[in-house]
């Protein structure tokens, strides 16, 4: 029997999932009051902990007619950005962002379908950042909007409970990360939209204020420059008259000079831990670390009553994958299934997934099963059930705290 420390679950859950909190490519005008929580657990292997918590909130309006406060703050970490419209013209906007906290650059070493603790290690940082985003077609229903961002991130880093004491941990540094990109449409910030579309192309270097080298031996180096681009096609819709509804993903990145802690990372299956998540059902979260990759995914959801409340939901994603050095393994095709129990009302959505890895190399060969929990609650109606205008009485109260569960 394994025995884990506390310090150990903490780095784990918070830094492989909730220090990645999205981010967004223009300012949200929608109020949003959301509690997010997803987590993927494996049978096979000793996994990382893979699940992700944060409150998020979105005020526009917020002191000034012209600002927006978007908010996501996890137990150990903030994401926060002040937009403020019109600040360039009226149709350009900035954002100026703050965000930090504990297990933020943590690094999971996951080689050959193996998690090695003794490799990896935790990181802590913080960050502010300016942010511009244009909107290049006023007027028409599908918007256009260009983004650049200039981010200056400080990191530093410390051995987990189970770092072995050989392993040399990187210096602490400053990055300077630069992200631009166009996209036309978008996707709202929750879990399974019903209607979306989207078509995005991006960039994002990172230089680092000085190139390193560590691990066993110095054996892993760490670039002073790194390029990724990736764009991707989404398109989620819902048939009015049947109530079954679908998502479809292409996403392809490619990448210069990447290292482990700048590359492409594949796998679990947890859609809000990161703005694009790069989702293989039944693989351990960040499984794979690519150079570059193409991956497809789709979603289908069937209700099952005329409420459409209750749904079954089924999931597949395959992935053309050019590992990264030191990374690799047999077969560049990795595919993965799933299967779900989808419940939704005005206040909750709530999934238990299945998920099988088809290709994911495990000690006893290929295939890998993991099981899924997919948690939002939406705070307003919520909020507007518990607290309605008539009198609480004993039965009374607590239909209302039934009423928190459903419409």
């Amino acid at each position: 029997m394994v025995t884990v420390s506390w310090r150990l679950w903490v780095s784990v859950f918070w830094a492989s999932c909730l220090c990645t909190l999205p981010l967004h490519g223009q300012i949200d005008p929608v109020k949003r009051e959301l509690l997010q929580v997803g987590y993927n657990g494996a049978f096979e292997g000793h996994s990382p902990l893979s699940a992700y918590a944060f409150y998020y909130r979105n005020e526009p309006d917020f002191l000034r007619t012209n600002l927006t406060l978007r908010l996501a703050v996890a137990p150990t970490y903030l994401d926060s950005e002040l937009g403020i419209r019109g600040a360039l013209g009226d149709l350009t906007d900035i954002g100026i962002g703050v965000a930090g906290g504990g297990y933020a650059d943590s690094y999971n070493e996951i080689r050959g379908g193996k998690f090695l603790p003794a490799e990896s290690f935790d990181g802590f940082g913080g960050s502010v950042s300016l942010s511009l985003y244009h909107l290049f077609n006023p007027g028409y229903q599908i918007p256009l909007n260009g983004v650049l961002r200039g981010t200056a991130h400080y990191a530093t880093y410390a051995d987990s409970s189970q770092t072995t004491s050989n392993f040399r941990l990187p210096d602490s540094m400053g990055i300077f990360e630069v992200r631009t990109g166009l996209r036309w449409g978008g996707r709202e910030p929750t879990l399974f939209p019903s209607l979306a579309m989207e078509l995005s192309i991006w960039y994002e270097g990172q230089f680092r204020s000085e190139a390193d080298k560590y691990g066993l031996d110095l054996d892993r180096r760490i670039n002073p420059r790194s390029h990724v681009f990736w764009g991707e096609a989404y398109l989620a819709y819902k048939f009015p008259k049947l109530g079954q509804s679908f998502n479809i993903s292409l996403t392809a990145g490619t990448s210069i000079d990447a290292d482990r802690l700048s590359a492409f990372r594949l796998g679990g299956f947890l859609p809000l831990v990161a703005e694009y998540p790069l989702s293989l059902p039944g693989y351990y979260y960040q499984e794979l670390s690519a150079e570059r990759f193409a991956l497809v995914a789709a979603n289908y959801t069937v209700p099952l009553d005329r409420h459409e409340r209750w749904n079954v939901t089924a999931t597949a994603a395959t992935a053309a994958v050019d590992y990264l050095p030191g990374q690799e393994q047999s077969g560049n095709w990795n595919s993965g299934v799933g299967a779900g129990v989808f419940y939704t009302s005005r206040t909750w959505r709530v999934m238990v997934d299945y998920g099988y890895g088809i290709d994911a190399i495990r000690s006893g060969g290929r295939g890998a099963h993991s099981i899924g929990l997919l948690l939002q609650l939406d705070l307003e109606p919520a909020r507007e059930a518990f607290f309605k205008a008539e009198p609480p009485g004993r039965w009374r109260g607590f239909e209302r705290v039934l009423g928190v569960f459903g419409d």
